[in-house]
């Protein structure tokens, strides 16, 4: 019998079965993610609002609040901030709604100036494309209900996740002491060091990561707007923090925001230049986030290669949408504490991070492994 469990280990099974079982393993997260990612996602963010709020939950005590008034004030702070910026952003979005004669007068310029360029262009008259259009709003007008009825889901299930996250943060920090213990005693006590090591890791890594994100948003929108202010744009303000929350999603949102923010300045504007000035001011503000702001604010938190990050961010969003590319670098980040400290997943957190000596022999290895 000892010689049959031996042979069943897993350091034992061939490399096909390992990679089977891995790959088994991989569908089976990803399937539940997929399928429960609406119970899912609101925890994942009560996680990261909980690690961010710990710090001034210890300073409240410190100052001698008790522990469950400490941390409703946290959250109480926490929401203050966000429903803040919520209220500023509306306030924005109402003096924008409220051009919206101008807007429509614009575009219908623009959408004038569009369609001589392709009838000079393309041969195709006004009337065709007109009829193409009609046709179009056809088909939308006829998926109006679905779309309305998605619509009203989509609010109800936002409007869900708004109740139950303070409480979902509230009731992670309360019983984070019984949580860890959880996660220690389910493993032998031979691995408790490695899994308290991987625990604290994570919290530094979410809380620094997250902090850094912040910092970054705040920096980008400052930028943004200055540019604005100096091209002349209508509604700086607005569009600077849109492009930096845009910008919030690894690598693929200050695309997302650049577009968005043009399509506004277009229609807002009665000349072509404007949107050339903007796209103008995103890419210094694109290149200044990537070479600085990126390198040393946020990437500095976590050792993630930019392939897999990118990666990462397009797996997140097939799996959660929005929220699944938001995680998916503290994510990623939090694996590969994890396969660091398993030997047999070390190769996975390997490649993973962004140290190239680790994956380079040195010339010396390379004449040791040739001799023998």
């Amino acid at each position: 019998m000892a010689k049959l469990s031996s042979m069943e280990s897993p350091r034992s099974l061939p490399f096909y079965a390992k990679l089977s079982l891995n790959l088994l393993s991989i569908v089976i997260i990803g399937s539940l993610i997929y399928m429960g990612q609406d119970i899912l996602m609101p925890i994942c963010f009560a996680i990261v609002l909980a690690f961010l709020l710990l710090p001034l939950n210890n300073w409240l005590v410190k100052k001698g609040f008790p522990q469950v008034p400490s941390m409703l004030l946290s959250i109480i702070v926490a929401v203050a901030i966000i429903a803040g910026m919520v209220f500023f952003l509306s306030r924005q979005i109402a003096g924008f709604a409220n051009d919206l004669p101008k807007i429509k007068q614009n575009l219908a310029h623009h959408i004038t100036t569009v369609q001589k360029w392709i009838g000079d262009n393309f041969n195709i008259s006004r009337r065709e494309q007109q009829k193409a259009v009609e046709s179009a709003a056809a088909d939308i007008k006829s998926t109006g209900p679905g779309m309305l009825g998605s619509t009203v889901l989509s609010a109800a299930s936002a409007l869900i996740v708004i109740v139950l996250l303070p409480i979902y943060t509230f009731l992670i920090m309360y019983y984070r002491h019984l949580i860890k213990k959880f996660l220690v005693d389910i493993f032998s006590d031979h691995h408790r060091s490695k899994v308290e090591e991987v625990l604290f890791e994570s919290r530094v890594i979410i809380q620094s990561y997250m902090v850094g994100l912040l910092l970054e948003m705040g920096i980008v929108a400052a930028l943004n707007w200055i540019g604005f202010f100096i091209v002349g744009i209508h509604y700086a303000i607005f569009l600077a923090i849109l492009a930096a929350i845009l910008n919030m999603i690894p690598y693929i949102g200050m695309l997302i925001a650049g577009i968005t923010v043009m399509v506004i300045t277009l229609t807002s504007s009665n000349t072509l230049a404007d949107v050339i000035w903007v796209g103008v001011v995103l890419l210094i503000v694109q290149f200044i986030d990537n070479n600085i702001l990126m390198p040393y604010v946020v990437s500095s938190k976590v050792k993630i290669n930019a392939m897999v990050s990118i990666i990462g961010v397009l797996i997140g969003g097939a799996l959660a949408g929005v929220s699944g590319m938001f995680l998916s670098i503290p994510g990623i980040a939090i694996m590969k504490s994890v396969f660091d400290r398993v030997d047999e997943l070390k190769p996975w957190g390997m490649i993973l991070g962004d140290d190239q000596t680790m994956a380079k022999p040195t010339i010396r290895q390379r004449l040791k492994r040739i001799k023998k």
